[in-house]
């Protein structure tokens, strides 16, 4: 008796096609090579080059392998997120209070500690003026005593 349907083989079990095989070349080549082969699709045949196009865009290629800075734009995404998710109420109202006194407190101790910077910039600030003008001062009396001593 023969069975009504037969299994195709696993993918990872099929011999890898010269389509499979290119695609794997050209990733082992790097972004460089994927830009080649798109830009001769595009000199030769423009469909092509628009398939490659759309192909590379659809595979996510470009931002996973071919971008590694993307990945970082990711990080900081999932990083707003985060915080968004932080300030979503979790339906116990006990911790939710005590989240949001935590939370003023240090917003509290936040606004001090730049309160506390704009004072010790402001003293630096000044303390430099004070010398510039003691400098200023103490150069205008000797350029005085020196005129004075030449007259």
């Amino acid at each position: 008796m023969t069975p009504a349907y037969t299994t195709a083989p696993f993918r990872s079990e099929a011999p890898m096609g010269w389509l499979r095989r290119t695609e794997a070349w050209l990733d082992r080549k790097g972004r460089k090579a994927w830009i080649a082969v798109m830009v001769l699709g595009f000199v030769f045949f423009w469909p092509v080059g628009l398939a490659l196009v759309a192909y590379i865009t659809m595979t996510n290629r470009w931002s996973r392998d071919m971008f590694p800075s993307c990945r970082s734009h990711s990080h900081r995404h999932d990083l707003h997120r985060q915080a968004w998710a932080t300030a979503r109420p979790t339906g116990n109202s006990a911790f939710d209070a005590y989240k949001t006194d935590t939370l003023r407190r240090l917003e509290d101790e936040q606004k001090s500690f730049e309160d506390f910077l704009e004072r010790l910039r402001a003293a630096k600030d000044k303390s430099e003026f004070d010398a510039f003008m003691d400098e200023r001062a103490t150069k205008a009396a000797q350029s005085r005593a020196t005129s004075q001593d030449e007259a």
